[in-house]
């Protein structure tokens, strides 16, 4: 591919071009330069410059979470590596296969406590399954495929220490041919496994099912669950773009962004059924009568205590369990239903009671019409904290929207970078960042990104001028709100700057025009909506000591909000009850 002088760059593109890697994102700089100068000749694999490593690791792990293939990104030595890990952790944690290429300072001052130097086996070995240093020549390509074998493999990062020097010598060893990468396979489990989770369900009088991302790929098996149990189904954030829509079991969500009966139907159930979900809140679980599905056998009982834990598919070993499960009678499903639609009918006048004449905007009204005006097939990123409760509660997902945000992480700043990776794989489509002005304030140079590469992505600022689900932890914890307000900021002059089309709605009769306006744009914009930082989202079950508490630190009624669309589809399942 590049002669007979080939390098040990040249050589690990040439075997990224084997594993189907079409981009890398990352900053160029010293100790990358062999890479980058690899690549620039190679012509097979483009360079996408972002403007910090942690946005580059964030906008791979989007590409690798919405397509499923591996994805790369790149830091140089130190500071480059500390930038990046951030993105890396994440994109771990959210399981997606990402190789992070973690260059390092010249392998002869490895220990000296030279210029830059860090000790990135160290830095990178809680947020990856596999970080090796990368030390001869030798050592490629063997390295390079076990280290994309594992992240594939084990879905998650994968972290590849490369000294500049390294890169720069002659490669000693034949490229040859790769096989792609495969993934984690596992079926059903054991015929006797399916025959004692059979007959627990069967035994139970009234069955519960809670999924989660790990249910994605078998909706259809979950729903052919729920009929024969007439089990009403919730989910968690990861789950709802998979369970959620045209679902007549759907009882809402359970955890800190709840909405419906999901809760009420996991407690009061005889059997509650978890499906390929690590929900990590406990107290949203009933702590008894649980059994468990997992891919994973790592994750069965490590949040609740099982009465079964099965290791397995959760579309095989639905399919397995199918025939040997009894039809239960519909009223348990039923009640669960009714009580899901008078949760939303109770909570969805927030935003829609005379919302033309309430400022500040109310933040649940902007997400109430970003859902109504965006495309069916959208790709929607949320930043953490608020913006969690507004993607969470009102973005309806129909099978062809997708969902990201740091759900497992939970960082702040993702919503930008994971649309610009989003958008760079999926130029087509209409990516949506929903984005606090906190998590925007901190990697506002992503703009630049945007600007850069010509990519549309379109960037709704919730610009409450306040870090709003720190704020409502204090209220909750009985504490009034201390350092979490900051200055107001015209987002969108600071884009009209950087010569990206930015709008500002202040008024909320103005919004849906500008909304349309916004995202009719040929090219990257940012919608800046002021909204009331008092419109605080409040989990569906406060304690006792977090009430008081909340009481002790605001002496009024905090709004709760509705939930949009999904108000239609509690009412519609109401309605298919028989009478």
């Amino acid at each position: 591919m590049f002669g007979t002088k080939q390098t040990v760059a040249d050589q690990f593109v040439e075997v990224l071009v084997q594993a189907g890697v079409e981009r890398i994102y990352g900053i160029v700089g010293d100790s990358l330069n062999s890479l980058s100068d690899a690549i620039r000749r190679s012509g097979a694999i483009e360079w996408v410059h972002m403007h910090n490593e942690e946005a580059a690791a964030f906008a791979a792990s989007a590409e690798a979470q919405l397509t499923g293939r591996l994805a790369v990104c790149a830091g140089s030595c130190g500071p480059g590596n500390t930038h990046l890990i951030q993105g890396v952790f994440d994109a771990h944690r959210s399981g997606a296969p990402v190789l992070a290429i973690a260059s390092h300072i010249v392998s002869t001052e490895i220990g000296t406590g030279f210029f830059q130097e860090t000790d990135p086996k160290q830095l990178f070995g809680q947020a990856s399954h596999f970080t090796e240093l990368v030390s001869s020549p030798e050592q490629m390509p063997r390295m390079a495929r076990v280290a994309i074998q594992e992240a594939v493999g084990k879905r998650g990062a994968a972290v590849l220490v490369m000294p500049g020097d390294v890169l720069s010598q002659h490669a000693v060893n034949e490229t040859g041919t790769a096989h792609r990468a495969a993934g984690p396979v596992i079926g059903a489990p054991a015929p006797e496994v399916i025959e004692e989770l059979a007959e627990r369900i069967n035994q139970a009088e009234t069955v519960a099912i809670f999924g989660g991302i790990g249910a994605a790929g078998a909706r259809d098996d979950v729903l052919q669950l729920a009929d024969v149990l007439a089990a009403p189904v919730g989910h968690t954030l990861r789950g709802k773009e998979s369970l959620q829509y045209d679902n007549p079991f759907d009882v809402g969500m359970s955890g800190l962004l709840g909405y419906g009966a999901c809760y009420q139907a996991s407690h009061e159930a005889d059997l509650l059924i978890l499906l390929g979900t690590d929900f990590p809140y406990r107290q949203f679980l009933p702590g008894k009568n649980t059994v468990q599905v997992d891919i994973d056998p790592s994750r069965l009982g490590r949040r609740t205590p099982l009465d079964q834990g099965v290791a397995g598919d959760v579309g095989a070993t639905i399919r397995a369990l199918l025939p040997k499960l009894n039809r239960k009678k519909r009223d348990f499903l039923d009640r669960m239903l009714a009580k899901h639609s008078e949760e939303l009918e109770r909570v969805v006048g927030a935003y829609t009671h005379d919302v033309e004449h309430l400022t500040p905007i109310h933040p649940e009204y902007v997400a109430s019409v970003l859902d109504e005006e965006a495309a069916s097939d959208a790709i929607f990123t949320a930043d953490t904290g608020m913006c969690c409760s507004w993607i969470a509660r009102y973005i309806t997902p129909n099978g062809h929207r997708r969902l990201l945000g740091s759900w497992v992480h939970g960082t702040m700043a993702n919503a930008l970078p994971q649309a610009l990776g989003a958008q760079k794989v999926f130029p087509e489509r209409q990516v949506v960042s929903m984005s606090g002005d906190g998590g925007l304030a901190m990697l506002l140079g992503e703009l630049l990104t945007a600007k850069l590469h010509n990519l549309p992505v379109k960037v709704v600022v919730f610009n409450n001028s306040s870090l709003g689900m720190v704020r409502l932890e204090m209220l909750v914890a009985g504490d009034p709100p201390f350092e979490t307000d900051h200055d107001a900021v015209d987002f969108a002059a600071i884009a009209r700057g950087a010569g990206i089309l930015g709008v500002r709605v202040e008024k909320p009769a103005e919004l849906r025009r500008a909304m349309r306006e916004f995202l009719d744009h040929d090219g990257p914009a940012v919608l800046d909506v002021v909204t009331d930082p008092n419109a605080l989202e409040l989990p569906p079950h406060v304690t006792k000591e977090e009430a008081a508490g909340f009481a002790l630190a605001v002496g009024r009624t905090v709004l709760g909000g509705g939930v949009g669309q999904m108000l239609h589809l509690a009412r519609t399942n109401l309605r298919n009850i028989p009478r």
